[in-house]
């Protein structure tokens, strides 16, 4: 362990939760119970098997009272992560596999849920895309209290804490970060995680600065070490010497002084100086996240992604848990619209109950729209789950990965089918629901004027079409430099979306990564985008620029911008008219 004496000891982590902390360290058990597996007699496997069950209800029991907890203490607006892990612990496959470990292979309890555990972690490892390869997370987290109830094992609650501390933890649970107050806990860092963990999504929910994946922050930290916590860049300071520590305090000053004028911007409308106004929305995986979106000024949801109702589940959910998970949704964003996608999984997003081979090239196989055609058994139960939410208030709807105009009108067809559907059974829903298509395949780009005419709206993913347009895969960090937002051929392929759409008379949206970061803004604002969907806390930045920019100077921006030939070149000319006219924005 660090001497507390080893001055301007620097970790580098990922940046979990924008903000910096500045205080003392308190050291929170949150290490993995040592697992020890035994042989046991078939004498004995019953008794395990009964072992295993009655420390998963123990498990259960304790969330569901952690759950009524905080209900009580802090109202309900979090709680959706406790059912997801309430959800896990119910799952069939966990006690099928569990049971099935201590049956057969004649091990304790504790040893087949480690096995159950390696199991689901040596699946969720070959999954490619990052958010749903965190759920693993999630899972590991479950096994762990149950694992915890086998032995004994207690935890100290978070909210025990006193003082204002920085918790340093091995990991932390999403019913952690739920149970911390505040004013006694102004930060933390964990050994473990991701950005797109459940437990970094509920710190930037609220609002408490994180760093995670330090991997030895456990083991370098000592408590009441004193700890500078940077959650924007993942830097984690260990007894700052006073240099540094006032270097820091400037930027946390700094920060949430921006932070508080960023605010002031949350119910002033999105338009430029001379006048022209687009729509800037959040993009939502969870029910937890809307009240980010409110609480940053965003106009609607432009992007809800239904994949997270469908993942680490053996059955697929019915008509009727998805209609409750969307109406809740639309109740919650009203008066504002929430456009849903629908299911993109296939490929590397895996979803046990739809029985996907094996592909040799998953990202460009059955995937997304290919293969909810494929099973409409699976496709028009959402569609009719989506309309019945439509009746509740503003709902579009649209679909990921659309190649060609065959493809939208089979989904029309069925479409057409779910709403047949409902009008038989007298079930009301919004008759002129608004259709748009995922615009992320060059081949939907070259015929985007053909497309345009089957559907209300566009919204452009950036994350796919700037992948499949330069062949790039962006989670190969040998090739992350090639991944270019600026290339010429994409600034092109934007233009002609957004140009096709506009002939048409709909809308040209973009849900993309590409559509939160701030320096892009003139580029997507003089092509004409008339919505940009985000990452809430991105809302505040990108519409400051854009109150600063006037949408016939951009337009200029644009032009020039679109005749260099490298992604450098537009970068250079970008950052330069960014410096001569928007600077103050960037600060």
């Amino acid at each position: 362990m660090a001497s507390a004496k080893t001055k301007n000891r620097f970790l580098q982590g990922v940046g979990a939760s924008p903000g910096i902390a500045i205080g003392s360290a308190r050291i929170t058990d949150r290490s993995r119970v040592a697992v020890v597996e035994e042989k046991v007699t078939q004498a004995e496997i019953p008794a395990e098997v009964n072992r295993f069950n009655n420390a998963l209800r123990a498990a259960k029991e304790e969330l569901k009272a952690l759950k009524q907890q905080i209900s009580e203490q802090k109202g309900t607006e979090h709680l959706y992560v406790i059912d997801t892990h309430l959800l896990i612990l119910e799952d069939s496959m966990l006690t099928l596999e569990t049971v099935g470990f201590i049956e057969n292979e004649g091990v304790n309890a504790e040893g087949a849920l480690k096995r159950t555990l390696l199991k689901f972690k040596e699946f969720f490892a070959t999954i490619e895309d990052e958010y749903l390869r965190e759920r693993s997370g999630d899972v590991e987290t479950v096994i762990e209290r149950v694992i915890r109830k086998l032995v004994g094992h207690s935890q100290e609650p978070l909210n025990t804490v006193e003082g204002k501390a920085l918790i340093v933890a091995h990991d932390l649970s999403p019913a952690d970060i739920l149970q911390i107050d505040k004013e006694k806990v102004i930060g933390f860092v964990t050994d473990l995680g991701g950005k797109t963990s459940h437990s970094a999504i509920l710190a930037r929910a609220l609002e408490i600065p994180a760093a995670v994946g330090l991997e030895r922050a456990t083991a370098d930290i000592a408590d009441g070490d004193s700890v500078i916590i940077d959650g924007t860049t993942g830097v984690v300071i260990i007894n700052p010497d006073q240099e540094t520590f006032r270097e820091y305090l400037q930027r946390k000053l700094h920060y949430e002084y921006l932070e508080r004028e960023l605010l002031k911007l949350k119910d002033l409308p999105a338009e430029t100086t001379d006048g022209h106004r687009i729509l800037l929305k959040g993009n939502v995986e969870f029910f937890e996240e809307v009240p980010s979106v409110k609480g940053h000024g965003g106009e609607g949801i432009g992007l809800y992604r239904t994949e997270m109702l469908f993942f680490n589940r053996t059955e697929l959910p019915d008509e009727e848990e998805q209609f409750a998970a969307y109406s809740t949704l639309v109740r919650s964003m009203a008066p504002h619209a929430v456009t849903i996608r629908t299911l993109d999984v296939g490929g590397d997003k895996f979803v046990t109950g739809l029985n996907l081979a094996d592909e040799l090239n998953p990202a460009l196989g059955l995937r997304a729209i290919r293969l909810s055609l494929r099973q409409p058994d699976t496709f028009k139960p959402q569609l009719r789950a989506i309309l019945r939410a439509s009746a509740l208030g503003r709902v579009r709807i649209f679909f990921p990965m659309v190649s060609g105009v065959a493809e939208i009108r089979a989904v029309k067809a069925l479409l057409e089918e779910a709403k047949e559907d409902l009008r038989a059974a007298g079930i009301p829903f919004d008759e002129h629901i608004e259709i748009g298509i995922m615009i992320e395949i060059p081949s939907a780009v070259i015929i985007a004027d053909l497309l345009a005419r089957e559907v209300d709206f566009f919204s452009v993913g950036t994350n796919d079409l700037i992948q499949y347009s330069l062949a790039i895969d962006r989670t190969n960090e040998h090739l992350s430099n090639l991944y270019e937002p600026l290339h010429p051929a994409v600034l092109r392929s934007l233009k002609m979306v957004v140009d096709a759409a506009h002939v048409a008379g709909i809308d040209a949206c973009m849900c993309g990564e590409m559509a939160g970061e701030p320096e892009y803004l003139p580029i997507l604002l003089g092509l004409g985008f008339d919505e940009l969907s985000m990452n809430a806390v991105s809302i505040p930045r990108v519409k400051k620029i854009l109150r600063l920019c006037a949408k016939s100077e951009v337009e200029k921006i644009v032009t020039k911008a679109l005749t260099y030939p490298t992604a450098q070149e537009v970068e250079s000319y970008l950052k330069s008219e960014i410096a001569a006219h928007y600077s103050e924005s960037f600060d």
